[in-house]
């Protein structure tokens, strides 16, 4: 009987004392290209090479721009080297997902996955299914974890990307992704074929989803099934995405199992492949071996826009604007006084340019909403996670100083929803079906983390739509600088609903728009509804 395979992870006893660049490197050190070739994990199973060829030269289209494809020798990738022998007409791409360019407008990134390299990848576009005849070539990330414990293979996974420039505003394209003896364009294919729509030239009514804390469960299909009766135009995800790692803390001596994400990005296809699904990161999506900072795997996985800040750094930090509604997606493990693996990474970069890019928006004459989402709280009463100190101590004040409208979270896998606040205390009290004013009366927080696991509890009973406990306060606590919880009584805990759901906002536009705001279980029942004015 063979001996089990040694972990090449990082000791306990050094565990509690690094920080996630220390993990890295320590990984990095430890393993080494000698230690991979040994354990022969530079193979992925029969296949002959372990990379992927990078596209060809892509036909010249009016709307395409072939992204150039990674360099070898960045961490976390593998170089392009040689083809799979397996005939391409057997590998099919999965785990199709759209994301927003830095224009809804004119700019759509589309991403897939295939199980074993190919020659070639590429993507077919057009105005009709039936003719796609524009074909943009595609850029190869491929991906290498390591085995990072005794019951965890090695893995090779390998993602694709194609962007998309100069589309018309307010049209609905049709896509097919192929490769060598894959063609999207055959009719045999047609049912692998997907659309998009863009954003419109000018602000129109509009749906949009959110929540965090997926993972994989049944539970999880389950919401995505009821967001996309819900015929959103684009879906925000606030971090911990699918739960590789399971364990969440930032540790070195966490672990995570590549495979989830190949299970996560085939749940999700229903929905992503058709309306972008812009993420942003939690704590359970810092996985140390790719990067310094833990982002290398999501990097690979999915195209963003660009935040301005350094994406190898902070692909969770960027912004965009739809119709009359600026997006900020922030990365909360940079602040976070709970879980301190990534806290004060970028030096204070992100809250520079947080206070920057709400002033900008708010400027903007065309933008009357300004939608923020993050995945660590700065509010909610659960007994897991509660409120995290140091988003509050961060951010806050610049959500307050530039007006913010609405800000989703994640982390506490339940829905909370808060009263209107201004600086932490409550401005105007908001039951179930009430409407408040941004400008007035303070910003409401949304706790939207019961997207598809586990559930948590809270210290006191629901209150939701029809299952009204209003009560005066409600026992609670939050995160300190150090890891120290500090205790406090909460008056703002408006909506407690201890169950699977998301959250749905239809905006309107004209002389008096509004967000109105929806909480929707798994089974479409509403469990909260509140309008939000300027």
């Amino acid at each position: 009987m063979e001996s089990p395979t040694p972990r090449v992870g990082i000791p306990d006893s050094l565990a509690s004392r690094m920080t996630m660049p220390e993990q890295h490197e320590y990984l990095r050190t430890r393993i080494g290209r000698r230690g991979l070739l040994r354990a022969g994990t530079l193979a992925a199973g029969t296949v002959a090479g372990a990379g992927l060829l990078g596209s060809s030269a892509a036909t010249a289209s009016p709307v395409s721009s072939a992204t150039t494809a990674r360099p070898a020798g960045v961490p976390g990738f593998l170089p392009s080297s040689a083809a799979s022998r397996v005939d391409g007409a057997l590998v099919a791409p999965f785990g199709r997902h759209l994301a927003f360019g830095a224009d809804p407008k004119t700019r759509m990134s589309i991403s897939w996955q295939v199980p074993l390299p190919v020659r070639n990848p590429y993507v077919r576009v057009g105005t009709e299914p039936w003719d796609l005849s524009r074909k943009i070539g595609a850029e190869v990330r491929p991906l290498h974890t390591p085995s990072l414990s005794a019951k965890l293979p090695a893995v090779d996974q390998y993602y694709l990307h194609a962007s998309l420039e100069r589309l018309r505003p307010g049209t609905t394209y049709y896509y097919g992704v192929g490769h060598d003896g894959f063609d999207p364009a055959d009719a045999a294919r047609i049912g692998t074929v997907g659309s998009f729509r863009t954003a419109p030239a000018r602000p129109e009514a509009f749906v949009f989803t959110a929540f965090g804390d997926q993972g994989v469960s049944y539970d999880a299909l389950a919401n995505d099934q009821v967001i996309l009766g819900q015929n959103p135009v684009f879906h925000l995800h606030a971090g911990d995405i699918c739960y590789a790692d399971s364990n969440g803390q930032g540790l070195a001596s966490d672990v995570y199992d590549a495979r989830v994400w190949d299970q996560f990005l085939a749940q999700t296809e229903s929905v992503a492949a058709r309306v972008p699904w812009m993420v942003t990161t939690g704590n359970h999506d810092m996985e140390a071996w790719y990067s310094p900072h833990g982002y290398g795997g999501q990097n690979a996985r999915w195209t963003l826009p660009d935040g301005g800040l350094d994406p190898v750094k902070s692909p969770g930090v960027y912004s965009f604007t739809y119709g009359n509604v600026g997006v900020v997606a922030l990365d909360a493990n940079d602040v976070s006084h709970e879980i301190r693996a990534n806290a004060g990474y970028t030096d204070g970069a992100q809250t520079r340019w947080l206070d920057r890019r709400l002033a900008a928006l708010r400027a903007d004459r065309d933008i009357d909403f300004i939608v923020v989402f993050f995945h660590h709280c700065a509010f909610s009463t659960t007994n897991a996670h509660a409120s995290d100190g140091g988003v509050r101590d961060a951010w806050v004040p610049l959500f307050d100083k530039h007006r913010v409208d609405l800000v989703v979270n994640g982390h506490n896998h339940v829905y909370e929803r808060t009263d209107a606040l201004r600086a932490g205390r409550v401005g105007r009290r908001v039951p179930v079906g009430e409407s408040v004013s941004s400008v007035r009366d303070g910003i409401v927080y949304v706790t939207a983390g019961g997207a598809g696991k586990a559930l948590y509890d809270f210290p006191v009973p629901d209150s939701y739509e029809g299952h009204v406990a209003d009560l005066e306060s409600v026992p609670s606590y939050h995160w300190e600088a150090g890891g120290a919880k500090a205790t406090e009584s909460v008056e703002w805990s408006r909506v407690r609903y201890t169950g699977f759901s998301f959250l749905a906002v239809e905006v309107t536009t004209g002389h008096r728009p509004e967000l109105r705001v929806s909480a929707l279980a798994e089974t479409g029942r509403r469990i909260d509804r509140f309008t939000i004015t300027r």
